[in-house]
């Protein structure tokens, strides 16, 4: 019925069919009023009529046939998408794929990506993927997808391009802060199995811990790897770099827990909208996974969303050090909703806050410490320089062994400095915060 009467342009029909949809009360006379059940506002008629005219002039006139299933479902897409980057319509297919890649395994190439001046922006590329190894970017913007322009494309749109059969190969142009012409880097699709938690022992009971995305089974795989670390350190650890770099977010839940997880007490984080559904507040419960030792907490633009709850917290609790670039600055909460007829809304539903009060959409989060990336070389000397042991008929040292130890340490160091000069930074701040804790205990 309500496309029947699009295709003959019958607006009054179409307004009575969209009323009952809205739970609106039409009434028909010298004037068309329609008001909402919740509430005295007026629909906007006069649009309305805009639309049903588009509707039937696309109808009647486009130079191709178009059903009217996949013109209301343009219209759906247009609609949301005109809110903000983050709300979408999903069908069936696509709210599927939503659900699979918050369990940590879903087809594609491994970026997470959104939309920014008609143009798909790549927020992070996703640890041990195609996207990363190719050497995808955070920041980079894709303007072409193969031989398509990405502009004038839905996002939805861009991403069914980049997913294809595994081992098929795309080519992605890309703009680059830094680059004086576009880039063509080529990535091969892969199902992509995401490890969200990885660990290892820097040095001296030291423990890092990388969090690549927040899902599910996130905060359980963390506490499990921080267990390891602590046995293989041999009971305790001394301090733990966090890094959050390039994390794009995820679940709420996951980067609500991990927060509890080295907080004793206080809030963690709230969100604020205009439904009384959308005012909640997530406070810590007692018990510090590390117990207390020193953190340092990595973060970049890459950082985004959950990761940046994360970061907000550690930081208005002076529970952690953050500690690396501003990072990426959304902090707006997305509600997922079922369709009865299938399919879901993503719906912007509220904004995010720290624990002092503090909005991050678009603003982000800024560093303790800034630590921007480098790369640092080692300066060739040509003369070793004079010390007390190159002096002829020297004392020998007793604790020959030791040295030998320290050198093995210093040498790990320089390849550290070498292959992560933010990560270097952070264990030595880590080192020097370990040796205050000491002479104040």
């Amino acid at each position: 019925m309500i496309t029947k009467s699009f295709a003959k342009g019958g607006r009054s029909a179409f307004l009575i069919v969209l009323g009952a949809v809205m739970g609106s009360t039409l009434m028909l006379g010298g004037t068309v009023f329609a008001t909402r059940q919740s509430g005295n506002d007026i629909l906007p008629l006069e649009q309305m009529r805009t639309f049903t005219d588009v509707f039937t002039r696309i109808k009647t006139n486009y130079v191709e046939e178009v059903s009217d299933d996949e013109l209301l479902e343009y219209a759906i897409r247009g609609m949301l998408n005109g809110l903000d980057p983050h709300s979408a319509y999903l069908n069936t297919e696509e709210f599927q794929e939503l659900r699979i890649g918050t369990t940590g395994e879903f087809g594609g190439l491994g970026i997470e990506v959104g939309m920014e001046d008609g143009f798909v922006k790549v927020v992070a590329p996703i640890d041990d993927t195609p996207a990363q190894e190719a050497g995808m970017q955070s920041g980079d913007l894709i303007i072409r997808l193969d031989d398509t322009p990405v502009k004038g494309l839905s996002l939805n749109d861009a991403v069914k391009l980049m997913r294809g059969k595994p081992g098929s190969e795309i080519i992605l142009t890309v703009i680059r802060e830094g680059e004086d012409k576009p880039l063509t880097i080529g990535i091969k699709r892969a199902v992509i199995k995401v490890t969200s938690v990885r660990s290892r022992i820097l040095d001296e009971q030291f423990g890092y811990v990388r969090i690549s995305h927040f899902q599910t089974k996130t905060t359980e795989d963390m506490l499990k790897n921080i267990k390891k670390l602590k046995k293989e350190a041999g009971g305790s650890l001394n301090g733990l770099v966090l890094d959050l770099r390039n994390n794009p977010g995820g679940v709420l839940s996951g980067a609500r827990y991990v927060s509890d997880a080295f907080l004793e007490e206080g809030l963690i984080v709230y969100t604020d909208g205009r439904e009384q559904g959308s005012k909640l507040e997530y406070s810590a419960t007692s018990g510090d996974v590390i117990d207390g030792a020193p953190l340092i907490v990595l973060v970049n633009g890459g950082s985004a969303s959950a990761s940046e709850i994360v970061a907000g917290a550690m930081q208005d609790h002076g529970r952690g050090i953050i500690m690396g670039t501003k990072t990426f600055g959304k902090g707006s909460v997305q509600t997922i909703q079922d369709l009865p007829a299938g399919g879901a809304v993503k719906l912007t539903t509220a904004r995010y806050y720290t624990p002092s009060g503090k909005s991050i959409q678009a603003q982000g989060i800024e560093p303790d410490i800034e630590a921007k990336p480098a790369k640092l070389t080692q300066v060739e000397r040509t003369l070793d320089p004079l010390t007390e042991s190159s002096l002829s008929g020297h004392l020998e040292n007793s604790d020959e062994e030791d040295a030998k130890v320290a050198d093995s340490s210093e040498d790990e160091n320089s390849n550290l400095i070498e292959d992560d000069y933010q990560l270097y930074e952070a264990l030595n701040l880590l080192r020097g915060l370990a040796i205050l804790n000491k002479k104040s205990s």
